[in-house]
């Protein structure tokens, strides 16, 4: 569940977010679920655009930054400044960094440090978190 003690600029209950998502983007932006690998049409899309956080619509990352990193999940190696924020997730018996909306509080998925130059990160977000806007 996202960190509720912390005021986010889209605030709603999670009746309004059940009413506005689809249960798998429910699942993953307000209960920290994770979708199959493999199975969001936006790993394979590779055209310039943006990516935009399906709970809040704000702008998250760009097609600039995209990369095929083989795990089945789209993955970029940088987000746009000031749009994500990270926590510690302690699930699973490991410690992993949780990719969160700054403006919603949406989980989006993680970052890890495997990815591409220049940044060095892998940041390995959930499509049904995402909308792509074609440039």
């Amino acid at each position: 569940m996202t960190d509720t003690s912390q005021e986010f600029t889209v605030q709603k209950t999670e009746q309004e977010w059940k009413s506005e998502l689809t249960t798998e983007q429910f699942n993953v932006l307000r209960k920290h679920g994770t979708e199959r690998a493999g199975t969001s049409p936006l790993d394979k899309v590779y055209d310039e655009g943006t990516y935009k956080c399906s709970g809040c619509g704000q702008e998250l990352f760009t097609s600039a930054t995209k990369f095929n990193s083989g795990t089945g999940w789209p993955s970029f190696n940088d987000f746009i400044e000031g749009t994500v924020e990270t926590t510690v997730d302690r699930s699973f018996f490991m410690v992993r960094t949780e990719v969160h909306c700054s403006r919603c509080g949406g989980h989006l998925g993680h970052v890890f440090n495997d990815g591409p130059k220049p940044t060095g990160k892998r940041y390995c977000i959930n499509g049904v978190s995402l909308n792509f806007e074609k440039a």
